[in-house]
């Protein structure tokens, strides 16, 4: 497949097509040459991303999310050492490896590239061999890195994504939303009269209740970019990125009725005869239009409604509008 455009340029697009199972590689270089002559080392093994300069390469990095970058130093926008600086100011960005390659050699190139953030070098005109096995190398070590980063920010008990790994990712999805004025949604889960089932059931049973809850949550959300997290004792946190209001609540609705429908008996509960749980729902039309802050506190105060109109029901609200339930 040519990489190459009716206007002579490099693609850029996927060159390879959709291969989830490839690693993501992302090319960077503003000569056609270049990037045909890379493009034929790794599409076989990999899915391949072309950037003609510095600014497409921080869009696709952003969109696609690549393994690893291969960035060339000198282009006429954006040099490759500003894509790098910019790409690990950037929370998305900063964990994706970077080599240069570059026809430039000296110690003094090398020195400044490594303090921007690149993982390492390689010379212009390159190895195949060589550029395979040091690229093998980065993903690797990416990949473990990956691991580890995962490992901290999963809640041991029940598997889902923990608090710490919220607090994190909702920030970072309201600067995302708020970029692209695109709504953000909240939905906040509690465990009806949870004590009182761990009280008649025992704490075991208490474990594996949460842990049922916590995949029937999962597995029922929408798109790749939700997900749940433990937010804390038998409270559970969902983030909707670009979900409106209606999606949110009918999402919350679903939730609470795939809940019920797990039929986990909880005979001291006064809501039903099976365990049950609130949804507290809060939504910005568009993220900038206020903070995490006021956004995690909104659907806080609508699960104690949810609560306060007795429990196993789902409240919302989108900020500006009249509640709804």
């Amino acid at each position: 497949m040519s990489l190459l455009t009716q206007g002579g340029e490099p693609a850029l697009v996927p060159t390879c097509g959709p291969l989830p199972n490839r690693p993501k590689l992302l090319i960077v270089d503003d000569q056609a040459i270049n990037v045909q002559a890379l493009y034929q080392v790794f599409a076989a093994s990999h899915q391949v991303f072309v950037a003609t300069s510095g600014e497409q390469a921080l869009t696709i990095a952003r969109d696609k999310l690549p393994d690893l970058i291969l960035l060339d130093i000198e282009m006429p926008d954006l040099d490759g050492y500003t894509v790098c600086e910019r790409l690990k100011a950037n929370d998305a960005t900063r964990n994706i490896p970077v080599i240069f390659v570059t026809a430039r050699n000296d110690s003094a190139t090398e020195t400044k590239g490594l303090e921007v953030g690149a993982v390492d070098f390689i010379a212009k005109p390159f190895n195949p061999t060589v550029v395979r096995a040091r690229v093998k190398t980065h993903m690797t070590l990416k990949a473990q890195s990956d691991l580890l980063r995962q490992m901290v920010f999963i809640d041991g008990l029940t598997g889902v994504y923990n608090r710490r790994f919220f607090d994190e990712r909702i920030a970072a999805e309201s600067r995302r939303c708020a970029r692209n004025n695109a709504p953000l949604a909240l939905i906040l889960v509690d465990v009806d009269h949870f004590k009182r089932y761990n009280d008649r059931y025992g704490h075991q049973a208490g474990d594996e209740c949460l842990r049922r809850i916590a995949a029937t949550l999962q597995s029922n959300l929408k798109r790749p970019a939700d997900f749940v997290a433990r937010y804390g004792g038998e409270e559970f946190a969902c983030i909707l990125p670009e979900t409106e209001f209606s999606g949110a609540m009918a999402l919350a609705e679903l939730l609470e009725k795939k809940v019920r429908a797990l039929c986990i008996d909880h005979a001291v509960s006064d809501v039903a005869e099976f365990v049950s749980a609130s949804f507290g729902i809060a939504e910005y039309p568009i993220a900038s239009q206020g903070s995490v802050e006021a956004l995690i506190s909104t659907a806080d105060a609508q699960l104690y409604r949810a609560k306060a109109e007795g429990r196993g029901r789902a409240c919302g609200v989108s900020l500006g509008q009249a509640p709804a339930s």
